[in-house]
């Protein structure tokens, strides 16, 4: 699993950047702000990277960040709002971005209308938003930290665990979510693999 690159920008696009990393280029998704924030064509840059594998045999997508606690953040997105992609969760990132403090702020206080009125959410969405992060606020870095999340790296964990074992990685990421909502947020990648294994049998 590719986990960053470091490279040169040779292409930009709406919502790709094109980074040349030992002779190979490899095409990343970024946010809108992310790439305001890219270097022009032809300088270094370094990118955290997320993967993604399309369902059915689908090629891998990179989704990239500029610091390792946007990552972070995108993950806990991806991993704990119902109903949304790899994609969805990068532009949901992008609209927190305008302050993730009153983000984070709003979500703890179930503040929906901030979150329609000053982020841009429809309310169904924010809704979502509220009921998914509310009890794995502590998972998000300290704004401005660089630390990594323990307890969203063994989520990361079961899920290329079960993937390894031969399920698509959106059925394991499902999977995965059923089981820590079930154990509780602060399970080992161990046991969640343990409980969606379980999961998925029973659906077989």
């Amino acid at each position: 699993m590719i986990a960053s690159l470091k490279g040169i920008l040779i292409g930009k696009t709406k919502d790709l950047a094109v980074l040349e990393v030992g002779g190979i280029g490899y095409e990343v998704s970024v946010a809108p702000s992310t790439m305001e924030r890219l270097p022009s064509e032809g300088k270094e840059v370094f990118l955290h990277v997320s993967e993604s594998i399309g369902m059915y045999g689908g090629g891998v997508t990179y989704y990239g960040f500029l610091t390792s606690d946007e990552k972070i953040i995108y993950n806990v997105i991806r991993n704990n709002v119902a109903g949304i992609g790899a994609r969805k969760a990068l532009d949901l990132l992008d609209k927190a971005g305008k302050s993730l403090p009153d983000f984070r702020r709003a979500v703890q206080e179930k503040d929906i209308r901030t979150l329609v009125s000053l982020f841009g959410f429809t309310k169904k969405t924010a809704e979502k938003i509220v009921a998914g992060l509310q009890d794995v606020l502590g998972e998000m870095p300290s704004m401005g930290s660089e630390s990594v999340g323990p307890m969203t790296s063994a989520f990361e964990e079961s899920i290329q665990g079960l993937v390894a074992l031969g399920y698509r990685e959106t059925l394991a990421r499902e999977a995965a979510q059923s089981a820590r909502a079930l154990l509780g947020p602060s399970s080992s990648s161990e046991n969640i693999i343990r409980e969606a294994l379980r999961h998925l049998s029973g659906r077989s």
